[in-house]
């Protein structure tokens, strides 16, 4: 459904490190720099991080958050870790399984060093 998603950033530097530990975990390799951007692509689709083109500063969106596949809980944990390390910070609950309408998922949640909100998720199968 999605070809992309782009983040702002107003440290490119610092939003390469942060998105090329967490994106590690998911066996996505380094991201490449294309002027002012840092593209990370996967066989699913691509995302992004730039610094804002209009000129004004970067900002996070209220009430967004963009979720990453994992294949486990060890890779949801994994994911986590080297946000933390990175520069990240926990947000929401710490990391574990959910219930409601979409079944049981196994979930974390960060927010990057610029404040955008991310999870990794991995659904459980069902009993």
């Amino acid at each position: 459904m999605f070809s992309h998603v782009m983040v702002g950033t107003a440290d490119l530097e610092r939003s390469k490190r942060f998105y090329d530990a967490v994106l590690g975990t998911l066996g996505i390799k380094p991201g490449f720099v294309d002027r002012h951007r840092v593209f990370w692509r996967s066989a699913t689709g691509s995302f992004g991080s730039s610094i804002p083109i209009n000129g004004e500063p970067q900002t996070i969106g209220n009430g967004s958050t963009i979720g990453f596949a994992c294949d486990s809980p060890e890779q949801v944990e994994a994911w986590h870790a080297a946000g933390v390390q990175n520069g990240g910070t926990t947000c929401e609950n710490p990391p574990g399984i959910r219930e409601g309408a979409a079944g049981k998922l196994y979930l974390a949640y960060l927010r990057d060093p610029d404040g955008n909100k991310l999870c990794a998720l991995h659904r459980l199968p069902k009993e």
